[in-house]
């Protein structure tokens, strides 16, 4: 392993960042786990058909899901002091593939809420380590890095479902959908297990404390409110166009005009954080957009202008949680592993409760009712975010 030094890398262009080995062996294994990811909720849906379980057990499976999201956000420190980079990344994606093998080929329901648990675990440990490599390598770029990362996590998103549903219609079966990124890091491992990873930097201070700064926390539930916000979005919207009606689906593809805003995004941001210090003012912005999307989507009786607003809030919600993951570690005073990984641990709990919440509010107000969580979500992340940044200005006071 080495330490990286923008002295000690001949490829480093002006502003200090280039896309080597650990960073390229980042995108590819983001791109792997978040095809898994995006496969996970159509896939519970094909098991269900097959084994007739209820909507109770269906929303189990999501559940176990987020717990051992958790359980890696809550172990991921101590075991990144205790492993490398390069062993817990490959630990990390054996682990997951094991799981995606427990999820598919288990037989009934234990079997497979089993899978779904080792899968979260070790697919969250995985996204962990994958953020914490960028952030190892590119320091205070780390905007840059993760939010190229997160295009190819975009295509991912919106590859998995599809190859999913494709393989269902043959004789293969959708089960086969899962093989994919397990093929994909024994390639990667076979090219890449030789090449050195970045050793993480520690300063004193952060020794002596061992607190996070108020900052680092106010980003981080900033971070999971991001995610908790395209969940939801996800999980509802297609029964917000129903109810408008759309057919079932009809709704489905519309939810792809989602999918498509979000890879746009993307794009837009990887190309805007290329200069330094545009994190925060994009962050803002794309909050912006989400807001006047999701407001948009929520009020628009039409079908055109919700397809639209579908898109404009995928535009915004694509940055929302690379930039706000960014400014997590960026405000950690030199323990980046400790808020990375409680970063995590935030986003299972919050991405695994929202949900409930805003079903819970439809089921006695009605879906249209319950949809404003949306909204206040975004208010409360532009609140996180003046006070994050308002508490980083009194730290550096």
């Amino acid at each position: 392993m080495y330490r990286y030094t923008k002295e000690s890398d001949p490829l480093a262009g002006a502003d200090g960042f280039v896309r080597d080995a650990p960073t390229v062996l980042s995108y590819a294994a983001l791109g792997c786990f978040t095809f898994w990811l995006y496969a996970f909720a159509p896939a519970v849906t094909l098991l269900r058909d097959e084994l007739g379980f209820s909507y109770s057990v269906l929303g189990a499976y999501e559940v176990c899901w987020s717990a051992g999201a958790a359980l890696a956000g809550a172990g991921f420190a101590w075991t990144a002091r205790h492993l490398s980079r390069g062993a817990l990344l490959w630990g990390s994606a054996l682990a997951t593939a094991i799981g995606a093998g427990l999820f598919t080929l288990g037989r009934g329901v234990p079997a497979t809420l089993a899978g779904a648990a080792v899968f979260g675990t070790a697919g969250t440990m995985l996204l962990t380590v994958i953020q914490a490599i960028l952030s190892d390598r590119h320091g205070s770029r780390r905007d840059r890095a993760l939010t190229e990362a997160n295009i190819g996590a975009g295509v991912s998103a919106v590859f998995a479902p599809l190859a999913v549903g494709a393989l269902a219609a043959t004789v293969i079966g959708w089960r086969a959908a899962f093989v994919l990124p397990a093929v994909a890091f024994v390639v990667l491992h076979l090219r890449y297990r030789n090449r050195p990873l970045p050793v993480p930097a520690q300063r004193h201070a952060a020794r002596d404390t061992g607190r996070l700064p108020p900052a680092c926390w106010l980003f981080a539930v900033l971070t999971a409110i991001g995610s908790a916000v395209e969940f939801c979005l996800v999980y509802f919207g297609p029964q917000i166009l129903i109810d408008s009606g759309f057919s079932a689906a009809a709704a489905g593809t519309a939810l792809s005009s989602n999918l498509l805003g979000i890879l746009v995004g993307r794009l837009a941001g990887a190309r805007l954080t290329r200069r330094p210090g545009r994190t925060v003012t994009l962050l803002y912005a794309s909050l912006a957009v989400s807001l006047a999307g999701v407001v948009l989507f929520w009020l628009s009786g039409r079908p055109v202008l919700a397809v639209a607003a579908l898109f404009l809030s995928g535009v915004g919600i694509a940055n929302l949680y690379p930039l706000s993951l960014a400014l997590t570690l960026g405000a950690a005073d030199g323990q980046e592993d400790r808020a990375n990984a409680r970063s995590q641990l935030i986003l299972g709990l919050i991405a695994a409760a929202a949900p409930f919440v805003l079903g819970g509010l439809a089921d006695r107000y009605g879906l249209a009712a319950g949809f404003a969580l949306e909204p206040i979500l975004i208010a409360g992340a532009f609140l996180l975010l003046w006070g994050g940044l308002r508490a980083t200005r009194r730290g550096v006071a």
